[in-house]
């Protein structure tokens, strides 16, 4: 039977730490790490996730400014935002929510956010930088995930580890992250035939491919590491659930995680951990600035 790996435990405790640290930062620099977040819209999940950022920053004591826009504001109207959002010197992240409307250009609205300011790590800057070995802001999800695989001292290298899907927000980057720790990687996705026979042969299972419940015991190795990144509704109960068939797979795994409470909150955690780290880099240019 697998221990499960709480998310939602590992971010409480590593949130604890960091409102210790917003804390003493106030005290030193005379404010707080700010973030800013665009919402275009009103999807229902966007929403959901808005909300959940908003209130870890409030536990943490992060600054938070959100623009909620109307689907029908013009793009123009978006990128003079983000502009202006790039030239404020006490805005130190910047985060628009994904998906957005068909209407909006998503490549051209995120290339517009100052690389420094890119607190989701999906500029092409940032991008660039994780893939040649370059101190980067690290996208939040495969952060996370990283950071719940170390807090139960998983051994990663050397390990086998398969990732199912090659998004760029999870799958790309994931594989990038695994890489640097010295893991031997295997991607599957959509047009991969016989997926099973690939991920039977990992150590660790990256599961990111937004099915309900495709992933079962037949595609786990025994003792092998499940971590399930997917957030659907199950077609059956309605209820939130992963891309993994949680029940199927649980008694053969050695660690797994749950949705909801397992990767969705250590997402929001590393959004705020690179919050504070985007602050301290400016506060730091400034300091530089001065001498």
């Amino acid at each position: 039977m697998a221990e499960v790996i709480s998310g939602r435990d590992l971010s409480a405790a590593l949130k604890a730490d960091m409102k210790v640290q917003v804390k003493e930062l106030f005290q030193k620099y005379g404010r707080a790490p700010h973030l800013a977040v665009i919402i275009i819209g009103d999807n229902p999940g966007s929403i959901s996730y808005v909300k959940g950022k908003e209130k870890s920053c409030n536990e943490i004591g992060i600054k938070n400014t959100t623009f909620h826009l109307n689907a029908r504001v013009s793009q123009k109207t978006v990128m003079n935002l983000i502009k202006s959002l790039n030239e404020d010197e006490t805005v130190d992240g910047i985060l628009v929510q994904l998906p957005l409307p068909k209407s909006y250009d998503e490549e051209a609205i995120i290339n517009a956010i100052d690389p420094t300011k890119d607190v989701d790590g999906f500029h092409p800057s940032n991008i660039a930088k994780l893939w040649t070995k370059k101190p980067c802001m690290l996208p939040c999800t495969p952060k996370g995930i990283i950071e719940m695989l170390k807090s139960k001292n998983i051994e990663i290298k050397g390990k086998r580890v398969c990732v199912m899907g090659r998004s760029n927000i999870v799958g790309l980057p994931m594989m990038k992250l695994f890489i640097d720790e010295d893991a031997t990687v295997t991607m599957v996705h959509s047009k991969t035939t016989r997926q099973w026979e690939f991920t039977r042969d990992a150590d660790i299972l990256i599961v990111a491919i937004g099915k309900p419940k495709v992933v079962n015991a037949r595609y786990i190795k025994d003792g092998a590491v499940v971590i399930d990144v997917g957030v659907n509704r199950d077609p059956e109960t309605g209820k939130l659930c992963g891309d993994v068939d949680f029940d199927d797979c649980e008694p053969y795994a050695s660690y797994i995680t749950k949705v909801p409470g397992g990767v969705g909150p250590m997402t929001i955690c590393a959004l705020m951990q690179n919050t504070i780290e985007s602050f301290l880099t400016h506060v730091g240019d400034k300091m530089e600035d001065r001498k």
